[in-house]
């Protein structure tokens, strides 16, 4: 499974960035493959300063060796060694009126000490930032979500929308980071999933990937803007790092397992203000963003 999976991350990390790149025509990924001292290493591609896309990383990894003593008590085990696999990508737009976008797939095992696998799980998901709300693109973002999790289950979609929302809150600011749309982790093999139904389930989530975010892309990314909406998409990217640096999972799993730290922060935009005690005009369209922020919504 975990050849299978890293075979699978290889191929949609060439489709994903072979696309943003024939939408920005200005500039092209930079690729770093790097090794993990520890075992194990990863293939990173980072887009910068480009017609659409100001930064962007996708970034595909597969690390292995001890499991680490912060990681043993996250995951209430002694000591044990571990694989993990998986690709993650954040883009940030130029345009403040095109969203940014994360989304991560990956695949963990566990072994005893005789090499045999005595656990093993996916995860992943993907989710939208937007800046200014256009809600046709959150109906768009979450119906493509819905139309991948319902061919396989249709109790997904509603599960993993929620899971997503709770996740993405910014707990210190009482706020969403974004628009939400779909959270899963720890998926293992049941009698009604098998680990290849599992596989079957997360590839086609990371399919759908191109076709939630592009159109969305396309039809904003020319889209004129203000020296003010610029500075607005400044202010709230710096939510965007605070969720990064103090509540998500990924990033302490890759700074506790002595990951590469350019991959890990390759996720932080360039340009970020913090603005103190910043309130938006009454009535104007970025109290329109705060307010959808403030509680979760059925966009499908």
């Amino acid at each position: 499974m975990k050849n299978k999976f890293y075979t699978y991350i290889q191929t949609l990390q060439d489709q994903i960035c072979r696309r943003l790149e024939d939408i920005d025509v200005g500039t092209k990924f930079r690729e770093d493959i790097w090794e993990r001292p520890e075992g194990g290493g990863g293939k990173t591609r980072v887009i910068e300063n480009g017609n659409v896309f100001e930064k962007g990383g996708v970034n595909i990894s597969a690390v292995h060796g001890k499991l680490p003593e912060t990681m043993q008590k996250m995951f209430n085990v002694g000591e044990a060694d571990f694989f993990a696999c998986g690709l993650s990508l954040v883009i940030h737009p130029k345009s403040p009126m095109v969203p940014t976008v994360h989304a991560n797939w990956r695949y963990f095992e566990m072994y005893d000490d005789n090499g045999e696998v005595i656990n093993s799980w996916f995860g992943g998901g993907q989710d939208l930032t937007p800046y200014y709300m256009f809600e046709e693109d959150g109906k768009h973002f979450h119906q493509t979500c819905k139309n991948a999790c319902d061919k396989h289950n249709l109790d997904f979609y509603p599960k993993y929308k929620k899971q997503c929302d709770a996740y993405f809150w910014n707990a210190h600011r009482n706020e969403a980071r974004g628009l939400g749309g779909l959270f899963f982790d720890y998926c293992k093999a049941t009698d009604d999933m098998k680990m290849e139904d599992w596989y079957n389930f997360v590839t086609e989530v990371g399919n759908s990937f191109l076709e939630a975010y592009v159109p969305i892309v396309e039809k904003r990314k020319n889209s004129a803007y203000t020296a003010e909406q610029r500075n607005w998409q400044e202010i709230r990217r710096g939510r965007y790092v605070e969720f990064n640096l103090v509540h998500d999972k990924g990033t302490l799993f890759g700074l506790k397992t002595n990951g590469r730290i350019e991959s890990i922060l390759m996720s932080l935009p360039p340009h970020v203000q913090w603005v103190y005690d910043h309130h938006p005009e009454k009535g104007s369209e970025e109290e329109k963003l705060l307010k959808i922020l403030e509680k979760p919504i059925d966009w499908v």
